[in-house]
């Protein structure tokens, strides 16, 4: 038994140990370090703290913010209504065509229009498109126009600092007619403007007949929606803004307006009851627009037009 045990224990002493070696460093030392990495990542070089500094500002940036929840999708009815918005670029998802239409000139462009620009062509019996429409006389033709994605009064300002540029933004105040909000987004995008600001309530919104009028523009141009209008423009002017409202009755005439040169929001109100109480309250400057022929007032997109002129060219 003793024999045994030291057998055992001569053969657990005999066990090959850990071999002591470099680890695998010698070997790693000889081989290449791969391609130097751009500055940009090389830790400590100028353009990696620059780098790391745009990625902090860029994560501390909130998100630009929607103007709120969307509505229902609008219909467009009739065949003239229908390819004029086709026409014009309205950005539609789906067209209806009633079952065994009557083929002519009209319905032949729209399907050419619907189907060139991807359209969804969705053909139903007339008792349905009479219910989508609540009875309209639709003539066989409905197109569904998705609700428009309004910007952040804030995402305006935003843009434009960005650009380093002064903002140029105008606002509606008691504008309901669609077709004064497209004239005016068409005026901001021809005078290199950022933006156009409406309420949320109780005024013009983008349809597809602001779409229309504003002949495509507003497809680069943004339209955010306020909650509180003048609470809006208080916060344009904490940002640096002179908030410039237009009126017959304004103390400054619009060629001794020097504020035009800056960042500014340019008011406009409705052609009948103008600026409302609280908002040419909040107006840094109260301006007219001299008219020589003597008319009384002016149409908001033609008045807005007139402005946004007079700044771009104080700009160039």
């Amino acid at each position: 038994m003793a024999g045994n045990s030291q057998r055992r224990n001569r053969r657990t002493s005999n066990k090959k140990g850990a071999t002591v070696g470099s680890g695998g460093q010698r070997r790693r030392g000889l081989e290449g370090k791969g391609p130097t990495p751009p500055a940009s990542m090389r830790k400590g070089h100028k353009k990696n703290r620059l780098a790391n500094a745009q990625a902090k500002q860029a994560a501390r940036r909130p998100a630009p913010r929607r103007g709120g929840p969307k509505g229902p999708n609008e219909l467009v009815v009739g065949r003239n209504s229908v390819v004029e918005a086709l026409r014009e670029g309205v950005p539609a998802k789906t067209l209806y065509v009633q079952q065994y239409l009557d083929n002519d000139e009209r319905v032949r462009e729209a399907l050419q229009l619907a189907t060139e620009k991807g359209l969804n062509l969705m053909e139903a019996p007339r008792p349905e498109l009479d219910r989508m429409t609540n009875g309209l006389n639709h003539q066989g033709l409905v197109l569904s126009v998705p609700p428009y994605d309004y910007a952040h009064p804030e995402d305006l300002t935003a843009a434009a600092f960005d650009d380093g540029e002064d903002p140029l933004i105008v606002a509606l105040d008691g504008i309901t007619d669609p077709r004064n909000l497209g004239a005016v987004v068409r005026s901001v995008s021809a005078f290199g403007g950022h933006g156009v600001v409406v309420p949320e309530r109780r005024a013009a919104g983008m349809t597809a007949s602001a779409w229309k009028t504003s002949a495509g523009t507003a497809a680069r141009t943004p339209v955010a929606r306020a909650t509180n209008m003048t609470r809006m423009l208080e916060s344009y002017q904490k940002e640096g803004l002179m908030v410039v409202g237009l009126a017959a009755d304004g103390d400054v005439e619009l060629h001794e307006l020097d504020a035009l040169e800056g960042p500014v929001v340019i008011v406009v109100g409705s052609e009948g009851k103008g600026l409302s109480r609280l908002v040419g309250e909040t107006c840094d400057y109260r301006v007219r627009i001299p008219m020589p022929g003597g008319a009384e007032s002016l149409n908001a997109g033609v008045a807005a037009g007139v402005v946004l002129y007079e700044a771009a060219r104080r700009r160039a």
